[in-house]
């Protein structure tokens, strides 16, 4: 990792000054616009005119799909800017885990500055690959739709600002404004929404790539549990601590008998459970009621969370691992091979009876329920279904394997990412111009349009201060 971080930053030097050198050399072509510094060009046109007028049929097709995508994803964007409000007004926990400000642009090392441990690392690599096949076919979009319609493209290119170094590009296609103008709402609609459709088109495209290459390039190789078995204790109940026998308990008591570190031995209902002190302290809102790890053949032999082979036997799934056990009986002995963080470990381990089934055997690990709830969260599932739940995967090919992986990942994730924000009903993006549009069309009344299309845009301008102001207040 160190040694592609160090290849990755020169990478990332070596391309500023040769863009910083290339843009000296043709300053002529760069104009200013706004913030923006623009580099004009005539690349791709030939291309975009080509594709724009044989197709003639499938993009008058496309363009109804590319418009119901466009409202799909602009709906989303409502729903997601809802759930991302009441997680920062009601969840400030959350917030304060994520640490990343809501109004921050996805540059090359974010995750790794702000340790955002949920996230794969983003290097300069990704950066500029990502951003070359997203902003070309995004731009190449608009401009494809606009000659189908016969509006010519006047240049195409890259913008950048000044005041950073020439490496946070955006590209873009320059249109006849006013031809597009003077055009029905329906046409202007679809060029609006033609990049969000190519980004949908990409990502889709990609996660076709990321599933056969996942299947390709990785192999399970162990199941991983989330947690040792654990039961419901309440404090009143608890008759010793570390052999040290209490009558009167309470909370205090049983943290202050508890091991600094490791695990301590508790007595409650006659049964053996084990705790360890971290695990008591963020327990302690509770109410008197803890959960406590079982005494188990998992937890005393101290085995890892990723489980490869019982008695020889590889573990490749959840069920598998369930069914391999099931063929036991308490008292039997097996062998487990499972990962640590020095490696792989061998341990001969002695089942137990099932404290709730009599005659079944028993390890003492748990799973979790990794199934997410509400629309989003099924979306997210259906994307990782290539993924077995609680599978330790290793790559065939060594670090080329991840590296791709999470270039792929990222590149998904942003195309479905600008996709979104791109549809938001706000000015600065072709949501802003295509919810004009659609009011416009609703009413008749361009008055109505423009005051609807001012309000919607303060409106999430608001939203974004609200979301930063709550962001600040939640490290407070």
């Amino acid at each position: 990792m160190v040694s592609f971080l160090v290849y990755d930053i020169t990478f990332l030097v070596l391309f500023a000054i040769f863009l910083s050198s290339f843009l000296y050399t043709r300053r002529k072509n760069i104009k200013r616009e706004g913030l923006l510094l623009l580099y004009k060009a005539r690349w791709g046109i030939k291309l975009i005119n080509y594709i724009g007028g044989k197709y003639k049929k499938t993009l008058g097709f496309l363009s109804y799909v590319s418009i119901g995508i466009g409202y799909v994803l602009m709906i989303g964007m409502f729903y997601l800017v809802y759930t991302i409000v009441k997680i920062y007004i009601f969840n400030p926990s959350i917030v304060r885990a994520i640490k990343v400000p809501p109004l921050i642009p996805l540059v090359p090392y974010l995750p790794q500055v702000f340790n955002l441990d949920f996230l794969p690392p983003f290097f300069f690599t990704y950066w500029i690959v990502i951003l070359a096949v997203i902003a070309i076919t995004h731009e190449m979009a608009h401009g494809i739709f606009a000659a189908h319609n016969k509006i010519d493209v006047k240049t195409t290119g890259f913008g950048f600002f000044p005041f950073f170094l020439p490496i946070f590009l955006a590209a873009f296609v320059e249109l006849d404004e006013k031809r597009m103008a003077e055009e029905k709402k329906f046409k202007q609609m679809a060029i609006l929404s033609a990049g969000t459709f190519a980004n949908v088109l990409t990502a889709i495209f990609f996660f076709g790539v990321l599933w056969i290459f996942f299947s390709l390039a990785f192999s399970a190789s162990g199941v991983v549990f989330d947690s040792y078995a654990t039961s419901t204790v309440v404090i009143a109940g608890i008759s010793s601590v570390n052999g040290v026998s209490i009558s009167e308990t309470d909370y205090n008591k049983v943290l202050e008998l508890t091991n600094e570190t490791g695990l301590s031995e508790i007595e409650f209902e006659g049964d053996k459970f084990l705790i360890s002190k971290e695990v008591l302290e963020s327990q302690a809102e509770n109410e008197g009621v803890i959960l406590a790890y079982n005494y188990a053949p998992a937890i005393n032999n101290e085995i890892g969370s990723i489980i490869t082979e019982i008695n020889g036997v590889n573990m490749d799934s959840v069920d598998k691992l369930i069914g391999e056990l099931s063929t036991y009986s308490p008292g039997d002995e097996i062998t487990i091979k499972t990962i640590i963080e020095e490696g792989e470990i061998e341990k001969r381990i002695t089942l137990e009876e099932h404290p709730d089934r009599e005659g079944a055997a028993w390890l003492g690990i748990g799973f979790l329920n990794r199934e997410r709830s509400g629309f989003v969260g099924k979306i997210i599932d259906s994307l990782s279904s290539f993924k077995k739940p609680n599978v330790h995967y290793v790559s065939k090919f060594d670090g080329i394997s991840i590296f791709i992986y999470n270039l792929l990942w990222w590149l998904i994730l942003i195309s479905v990412s600008v996709a979104l924000v791109n549809m938001l009903p706000v000015g600065i993006f072709d949501g802003g111009r295509f919810f004009y549009l659609t009011i416009l069309g609703l009413t008749g009344s361009e008055t109505a349009a423009r005051k609807w299309f001012q309000f919607s845009t303060y409106f999430f301008l608001f939203i974004l201060f609200l979301l930063m102001a709550f962001w600040a207040i939640s490290f407070l």
